[in-house]
């Protein structure tokens, strides 16, 4: 990279509107660690957002469509979206909830859990290069700030400052 690539490259870093909204900045941190993850997961065929939703269900018990969105943020049509190619491969299903058949759980078949498994070791090494560019410590810090940001709590606070 020449000098003057470099300097354009730096004022564009400086210049981003990232620098001043955070929504932005997150979207921006969102797509850069979802590429550098998903290229972890190789050739699986996978996204991170799927392994993510997979690894999800895994640790969920068969949690139904409602309580999963809850869980990961997301509105019950967006979570349809996303869970689509992964019923059509056959690595999820809905099954009926025994208490309420009108509810639908969502849980992994056997080869969603075999996968899920096979790609948490690949998770773990892109996990490992996380902390260990960012540091264990950030890292761990950085995971609860933006836990906290996706809880209702914050959305509330968030919400009451629009009425202040």
């Amino acid at each position: 990279m020449t000098g003057k690539n470099k300097q354009d490259k730096h004022a564009q870093i400086e210049d981003g509107i990232w620098l001043h909204c955070s929504n932005s900045a997150v979207r921006r941190a969102s797509r850069q660690l979802g590429q550098l993850y998903e290229d972890a997961m190789g050739d699986t065929g996978l996204k991170g957002t799927q392994f993510s939703l997979m690894s999800q269900i895994a640790g969920s018990n068969e949690p139904t469509l409602k309580n999963l969105a809850d869980a990961i943020v997301m509105d019950l049509s967006a979570l349809g979206h996303t869970l689509k190619p992964l019923i059509r491969d056959g690595l999820v299903e809905l099954v009926p909830d025994p208490q309420d058949r009108r509810a639908k759980r969502v849980r992994l078949t056997a080869k969603g859990a075999a996968m899920q498994r096979d790609l948490t070791a690949r998770w773990q090494i892109a996990q490992n290069r996380f902390d260990k560019a960012f540091g264990k410590e950030k890292s761990e810090e950085l995971r609860r700030t933006l836990a906290f940001i996706s809880s209702d709590e914050f959305a509330k606070a968030f919400n009451r400052n629009e009425e202040a």
